[in-house]
């Protein structure tokens, strides 16, 4: 019988003896570590205390595999009420055995509100590595595939946040990370918050240190794999095109009815110094979204109204539409249709930074507010961790990147969007970045409105899952090329 130690981070609340129990009765547990502030006294032979808070610190984890005397380590990285299942410890042994995986991870079970629902996670890729992939809170490590990491890419840096990062991210680089997909144990939910709230943290201004931490981890892996980019990009390529404006602000819309009049008309207020249109690429609406754009841009000719001929378009695809259209300018803005541009001096900044020359793409911030413009947490989001210096790296790790984003307009016909309507933004920005700079705003331009309308407010588990795998395999498709413009160099 092959033998793990576990390591657990300790709890005050009853089921974590219950835990302990559990693991302590198994004869696949040989040594049980547990993460503590100061105040935990073993309740087994088997048990022995590890004085860190959290299994994330890189100091506590080396001070872990300094005693550890088994072949696997079952790394559980949350203290909440976790019961496996039957024979479970058991089958995480036995396939960590077969497949010779460096990481191994399973589905598992949800009870929330007294219910159990089924958590399935994802496969895991090359491009899986944001800091919040969800492995559950159970993971396999091989020791001796930790070993190797640590000897061949640098011993787990000091860090107070991103040690199981670090560790994970370098294992992986020589290891199979393995998904079983069963249902393996279970875990009593809780946090309650909901999908809208949780997608806001890794911008929160009190994380701001925490994520430092994981952008020099995850810029050391992109060095390790080869698909670290130096700060060195190409030269915006010249137009001979001559566009009818300077700049058309896009608002790709379907069933928008309640919201579209506001967005227009905060299209329609921009004082500029130049000529600028509004391409309304109306998706086929049925909520009387169409009459209301056919309303305004019979009001002004400043708004365009396209009905695209295709009927199977996403957002990325309607932004298609706009881009070749005979109506768009030199650059082009985005604006969601249940947004609003923070005041009339949003469009003028954004192109006057494209005036600059140097940029392919300009992205600002913009503020998180409720229906009646209440600012709602975390407020601003300003995207601050693209630097000049490192955003193209970092951006691999991140999830997302602000608004309102804004294109050169002869880019985007060599590059189009994505015909998806999740992700497409996301996409666009990895492949320009990789060879051309982005320009940033981080003042706030835009005000993004969130209400029971907006599409990501409450996911449920399948729904984030298929979202998270798209952008980890677009991640997986820049890691790729970036790898291969590191060999041609």
């Amino acid at each position: 019988m092959n033998v793990s130690a576990v390591a657990i981070p300790f709890s005050t609340f009853p089921y974590f003896e219950n835990t302990i129990r559990q693991l302590s009765q198994s004869s696949s547990i040989g040594q049980i570590f547990v993460f503590h502030g100061g105040a935990y006294f073993p309740s087994s032979p088997k048990c022995e205390g590890i004085k860190f808070d959290s299994p994330n610190s890189g100091v506590a984890l080396n001070s872990l595999l300094k005693k550890i005397k088994s072949k696997y380590l079952l790394l559980m990285t949350e203290s909440g009420e976790i019961n496996f299942g039957q024979f479970a410890l058991e089958r995480f042994l036995s396939v960590a055995e077969e497949t010779n995986a460096g990481i191994i991870y399973s589905d598992y079970y949800d009870i929330k509100n007294g219910e159990r629902h089924e958590h399935p996670v994802n496969d895991y890729q090359i491009g899986s590595i944001r800091d919040s992939f969800d492995f559950g809170p159970v993971m396999l490590f091989s020791v001796l595939a930790i070993r190797t990491a640590v000897k061949k890419y640098g011993p787990i840096p000091k860090v107070n946040s991103a040690g199981l990062y670090d560790l994970r991210l370098k294992v992986s680089v020589d290891h199979r990370v393995f998904h079983i997909r069963e249902y393996l144990y279970t875990k009593t939910e809780s946090s309650a918050r909901i999908t809208g709230e949780k997608q806001f943290d890794y911008v929160d201004a009190r994380f701001y240190t925490i994520q430092k931490e994981m952008e020099a981890v995850e810029t050391n892996h992109l060095k390790n794999i080869g698909a670290f980019l130096k700060p060195k990009f190409k030269a915006v390529p010249d137009t001979e095109t001559k566009f009818p404006v300077e700049a058309s602000i896009v608002i790709p819309v379907r069933n928008r009815v309640k919201t579209i009049a506001d967005a227009v008309n905060s299209a329609l207020n921009q004082q500029t110094d130049f000529l600028f249109n509004i391409i309304a690429v109306d998706n086929h609406s049925t909520d009387g979204t169409t009459e209301a754009l056919k309303a305004l841009a019979q009001k002004s000719l400043l708004v365009k109204h396209i009905i695209p001929k295709r009927i199977d378009l996403g957002i990325g695809g309607c932004w298609n539409e706009a881009v070749m259209s005979e109506h768009c300018g030199k650059y082009v803005v985005q604006l969601d249709s249940d947004d609003l541009y923070t005041d009339g001096e949003t469009l003028q900044k954004i192109v006057n930074v494209f005036r600059t020359g140097k940029y392919a793409m300009v992205i600002g911030a913009y503020r998180l507010v409720t229906m009646k413009l209440e600012e709602i947490t975390p407020g601003v989001v300003d995207h601050k961790e693209w630097t000049p210096k490192n955003g193209r790296n970092n951006a691999l790790r991140v999830n997302g990147f602000g608004a309102p984003r804004a294109f050169q307009t002869s880019m985007l016909r060599q590059i189009p969007f994505s015909n998806v309507s999740y992700g497409e933004d996301y996409g666009i920005t990895l492949r320009l970045s990789r060879e051309y700079q982005i320009g940033r705003i981080y003042e706030p331009l835009y005000l993004c409105r969130r209400w029971e309308g907006n599409t990501d407010a409450a996911l449920s588990v399948e729904k984030i899952n298929r979202n998270d795998a798209y952008k980890d395999m677009l991640r997986t498709i820049e890691i790729c090329a970036r790898q291969r413009i590191n060999k041609k160099r």
